[in-house]
């Protein structure tokens, strides 16, 4: 159990070491604890999943004393920070955010924000991703003080609570301001009953075609106890995750079909 008197806590993103969601972040974290340090890519790496550079070299800036960006993905940060950047002791707890939208169902499987928790799981170390949601209703704003308002209850909650070491914690915050936000709820993740995910063609100005990917904003009818449920619903999504993708139902099925020697070919 990480000890909550002062846990040393590595905050990250996949929107950039300039992005709102950061400072949002960085309040959070400061509600928990006084020794806080920041390794955040440099430019955007939304929809970078687990991507690892590898293709080229990485550069870090120093910003202050325990702010750093990198120019690679929130892998990269977290293992730049664990490994390199922080002295001393490893981190107590990494959290990831907080992101601009929501990382729920199918989003879970590319978002750099949650990969960021991933990786801090990876390297032993209780992770939680943070997401603010936002686009279900007619207002423009992003209620990021919706996510910094409960952010550090929950934070401590969890870390009173525990979870195991294979896990990462997914929390998402609904589009609402505090006061119309009444519930937290433990959820599983969802699956959206249609592709919203589309690449959308244009032109550029010498007539040749190119593609921009976008989103479509199309809600869907989940189940109670989705995650894509209550944020619909306004409530506060806690969902556990874990690396193991296995469908152990399909694993005991084919085991019966293709287990033992492996059959050949006829011609």
């Amino acid at each position: 159990m990480i000890d909550m008197t002062n846990p040393r806590i590595l905050l990250t993103n996949d929107d950039g070491i300039r992005a709102d969601g950061l400072e949002v972040l960085e309040r959070i974290a400061r509600a928990l604890s006084d020794d806080v340090w920041i390794v955040a890519p440099h430019e955007e790496q939304s929809g970078a999943s687990r991507a690892l550079t590898l293709h080229e070299p990485l550069r870090v800036r120093r910003l202050d004393a325990q702010r750093f960006s990198v120019t690679g993905t929130p892998t990269d940060a977290v293992l730049m920070g664990v490994q390199d950047l922080i002295p001393g002791k490893a981190p107590d707890l990494v959290l990831s955010g907080v992101n601009r939208g929501q990382n729920i169902a199918e989003d879970v499987t590319f978002s750099g924000t949650v990969a960021g928790a991933m990786q801090g799981m990876q390297l032993g170390i209780p992770s939680i991703a943070l997401s603010q949601a936002y686009g279900f209703t007619r207002e423009s704003i992003i209620h990021w003080h919706t996510a910094e308002t409960f952010g550090p209850a929950i934070i401590r909650k969890l870390i009173e609570t525990g979870w195991p070491p294979d896990v990462l914690i997914n929390v998402n915050f609904p589009d609402r301001p505090p006061e119309a936000v009444k519930e937290i709820e433990v959820t599983h993740q969802g699956r959206r009953d249609q592709h919203i995910v589309h690449a959308i063609k244009r032109e550029d100005p010498r007539g040749g075609d190119y593609y921009w990917m976008g989103f479509r904003g199309q809600p869907s009818n989940p189940p109670q106890g989705a995650d894509l449920r209550a944020i619909y619903d306004g409530r506060i999504s806690v969902t556990p995750l874990h690396v193991d993708l296995t469908h152990l139902e399909t694993v005991r099925k084919l085991k019966g079909v293709l287990g033992g020697a492996p059959p050949k070919s006829v011609d």
